[in-house]
């Protein structure tokens, strides 16, 4: 019982950092934009956390510091697929590169630090009971990810904010035509997934493990990238996504730690990735994946034509 319970904990905390960059890509691919610079963004957060942590002392702070720090990445993809109207997947690619790059520079004075990290929000009591431990003895930045999976399902379905973004996606033209601002709903999406996915990166350096390491998302940006495909651009299934690839991530530890001899450990380390590159290769076909897609993704806007 200790040996599932444990398990639980790590598929949980695995999947955390997925969600949160998922949930962000799926808003913003709902507005009809398609950024595959989740990786970069998510370091940047990564290195800014941790910074931020180390220059306040304060975790929170930290936190908010890895949100701008995404936000303003997030902005400056946008300014170029939104202003100057570049190839969103040759930009997006070209983020994942920046971002790889800015934070292992920016994070040279930061190799082998340890900050503090998250007490806890419940009473310590609470997570002494096993059992109890499953439900209350995570980081803060589980619950915030887990309540905003009910409040992008919220906002997308029922409210006009929601409504609108998805007009934009699914016909930028007509929801032009009506005055509604296409570009302005899409900053304001690209902004929202670059928060997420900065958070989604501090994760990384302020809970998993907290301290900096060069690359330490190790490629999760692109599973989060897949999983939106994956779920059908919808939030329950992006829920039940990140937690699949987070057992699959998991038995990898698990594999290792026990000496697994039916299939070596790295099959499980490759798994999720073969899964990923899979799902992105449906990207490439309508038909593959479906109607759920938003008609507009990836077009860029022209409102001339």
């Amino acid at each position: 019982m200790d040996f599932i319970i444990a398990a639980l904990v790590t598929v949980i905390g695995i999947s955390t950092p997925i969600l949160l960059a998922g949930l962000g890509e799926l808003v913003v691919e709902k507005s009809g934009v398609l950024n595959l610079g989740i990786e970069g963004m998510m370091l940047i957060g990564a290195i800014a956390g941790f910074a931020v942590t180390v220059m306040t002392g304060n975790p929170w702070v930290g936190v908010l510091g890895a949100a701008a720090a995404g936000t303003l990445s997030a902005l400056l993809f946008g300014v170029l697929v939104l202003g100057l109207n570049s190839n969103q997947v040759a930009t997006g690619l070209a983020l994942t590169i920046f971002g790889t790059g800015l934070s292992s520079l920016l994070g040279l004075s930061y190799t082998g630090r340890i900050i503090a990290t998250f007490g806890s929000i419940f009473p310590p009591e609470l997570a002494r009971d096993p059992w109890l431990k499953l439900i209350f003895g995570h980081s803060p930045i589980v619950y915030f990810a887990l309540i905003m999976v009910p409040l992008v399902a919220w906002f997308l379905k029922s409210t006009r904010a929601g409504l609108i973004l998805r007009a934009v996606g699914e016909n930028d033209l007509s929801a032009h035509s009506i005055g509604y601002s296409v570009t302005g709903v899409r900053y304001a999406a690209i902004a929202f997934g670059g928060a997420m996915a900065g958070i989604a990166g501090c994760y990384f350096s302020m809970v998993i493990t907290p301290m900096w390491a060069e690359k330490m998302t190790a490629g999760r940006g692109w599973i989060a990238l897949a999983l939106v495909v994956f779920a059908g651009w919808r939030t329950g299934r992006l829920l039940g996504g990140a937690y699949f690839f987070g057992v699959l991530m998991a038995l990898e530890l698990y594999a290792k730690a026990a000496g697994f001899s039916i299939m070596p450990s790295q099959f499980w380390a490759a798994m999720p990735y073969l899964m990923t590159v899979v799902v992105l290769a449906l990207i490439s076909s309508r038909e593959s994946i479906g109607s759920n897609a938003p008609a507009c993704l990836g077009k860029p806007f022209l409102p001339s034509n």
